[in-house]
């Protein structure tokens, strides 16, 4: 089953009178793996929240499958999100509950499937995640590492259309999240839901998604194929990919315009952007994700709107994808190691 369309429309909310962000609007392509990146602060995490109607925006629309959650009924809500699946920073687990009961817990609470089909269906998502094995190890007993991959097999033991990573590389090494993007890949691969990811990871925004937005100065700066934002010539994309100092970012998000300036002018000449790097491909074995050929016909109807820098990554890429398999996809193993 392939996910589903998100459609997001003129989205905005506030706490009080601090607004968090404005007019953010998108759409998350049905299979496709998306990206939202941001400096600390921009809400980002309220986004998700609000994405599943655990936050109500002031403003704006949130339509999947023709449903408007911003306006629907509690009742329509309910069955709308059974859609989504989500993977909190810290996986969420129940500190008393095993792996096992963690993870069939969804399906305990929300059907009223048999023990035994309860058995089959954790075992298959443990499997899919690496944890085969370890199923009556409670969290406080396995690494960070483990503990994401389990909170992530709770969040498609529904088989959900939708699946939502909140920040999951964070507390993880440079080698787990490497581990952990390429699991991602090939989740996409096997389920053909559609993925929203938000992360800090620049490794992870440069070789993951299909889609990348940048949430900046409380509104969507943009967001649309991974070509776009990784061409960009805007200051602070050169920024935020580079992780440097100097550039409209400061401490507490942003800098007034005299101070920026002054940074860049004392800094003199910067490297631009940084190499774009292949998206990863799906492990040995697996097969291309369905997302790859829905995402290359929907991207060249689209390709005259973007800019000329972005047009050439993405016929290089897709000249490449015509010569054979990206030597990314043999660069990291299927998971399996902690």
């Amino acid at each position: 089953m392939t996910g589903v369309e998100v459609q997001v429309e003129g989205l905005t909310k506030s706490f009080g009178k601090a607004n968090i962000w404005s007019d953010v609007t998108l759409t998350l392509p049905p299979g496709e793996v998306s990206v939202l990146l941001g400096p600390s602060g921009t809400g980002k995490s309220v986004f998700l929240k609000t994405l599943i109607g655990l936050l109500k925006p002031e403003q704006g629309s949130i339509v999947i499958n023709g449903t408007d959650l911003v306006r629907c009924s509690e009742t329509e809500l309910y069955e709308i999100r059974k859609l989504f699946g989500v993977l909190f920073q810290d996986g969420a687990l129940f500190g008393s509950m095993n792996l096992y009961d963690n993870i069939a817990f969804p399906l305990r609470e929300h059907t009223k499937k048999s023990e035994t089909r309860i058995r089959d269906i954790v075992a298959d998502k443990m499997d899919m995640v690496g944890l085969t094995g370890d199923e009556g190890k409670l969290p406080g007993e396995i690494s960070g590492g483990m503990r994401k991959r389990a909170g992530l097999a709770r969040a498609l033991v529904l088989d959900p259309e939708i699946v939502l990573f909140d920040e999951p590389d964070s507390g993880l090494d440079p080698v787990r999240t490497a581990y952990l993007n390429q699991l991602i890949i090939d989740l996409n691969a096997r389920t053909d839901a559609t993925f929203l990811i938000v992360t800090h990871d620049i490794n992870t925004a440069q070789t993951v998604p299909d889609n990348i937005g940048l949430l900046y100065r409380k509104h969507l700066a943009m967001f649309g194929p991974r070509e776009q934002l990784l061409t960009s010539d805007e200051p602070v994309v050169a920024q935020f990919l580079n992780g440097r100092r100097e550039g409209p970012i400061g401490m507490s998000e942003e800098k007034d315009s005299a101070q920026a300036e002054r940074e860049m002018a004392e800094a003199g000449a910067l490297e631009g952007r940084p190499p774009m790097k292949p998206q990863l491909g799906t492990s040995t074995g697996l097969g291309e994700r369905s997302a790859v050929a829905r995402r290359r016909d929907r991207v060249e109807r689209m390709l005259h709107t973007l800019s000329p820098a972005a047009q050439q990554a993405i016929r290089e890429s897709h000249a490449h994808d015509a010569t054979g398999p990206d030597l990314a996809t043999q660069v990291i193993p299927r998971v399996g190691s902690r």
